[in-house]
């Protein structure tokens, strides 16, 4: 008698766990057997990081400066090249650009340098020049600056977003 228990609990056992591994499957395949999600996107890479410039520089290309501010985080902190006032909330950073997208400012990377500091977060920090057209005058005009662009990936959307962004010209011109 004390064997049929035990075989019914062994039984038990096995069905309990043969029905975890049919589920587990199931739920594997559902989502096509991918281990990365939405939600945990691959790690980045340099290459990566250093494209997040140009979309970046896409967006001034607009001329929107809203368009701008929607690669920065909710919470972002600019410390822009022209301005000597810090943003650090959405309305800042749009009224930076309102100002800054004027001069219809091209942006060309001239030494970038990429750390990786985790797979959500990363720097870009190097040095770039701008070409500035004045509004009034038409007068184009080379503005060198060095940056950063401090990075970190949304959890919620998996895109990457400014977090930090700091350009400062040249002091040497």
């Amino acid at each position: 008698m004390k064997t049929l228990h035990r075989t019914r609990a062994v039984q038990a056992i096995l069905a309990t766990a043969a029905a975890g591994t049919l589920l587990t499957g199931v739920a594997v395949a559902q989502s096509g057997g991918d281990s990365e999600s939405a939600h945990h996107p691959a790690p980045a890479d340099e290459q990566e990081i250093r494209d997040l410039f140009e979309d970046w520089n896409d967006a001034l290309a607009t001329g929107d400066p809203e368009a701008v501010a929607d690669l920065y985080a909710g919470n972002a902190v600019l410390e822009p090249t022209q301005s000597n006032v810090i943003r650090t909330d959405r309305d800042g950073i749009v009224d930076y650009f309102e100002h800054f997208l004027a001069q219809q400012p091209v942006g060309q990377i001239n030494e970038s340098y990429v750390e990786l500091l985790g797979p959500d977060a990363a720097v870009d920090s190097g040095a770039y020049t701008f070409t500035l057209t004045d509004p009034e005058t038409g007068t184009v005009a080379d503005v060198a600056a060095r940056y950063s662009f401090v990075y970190e990936r949304d959890e919620a959307t998996g895109e990457w977003r400014i977090v930090n962004h700091h350009s400062s010209a040249m002091p040497e011109g």
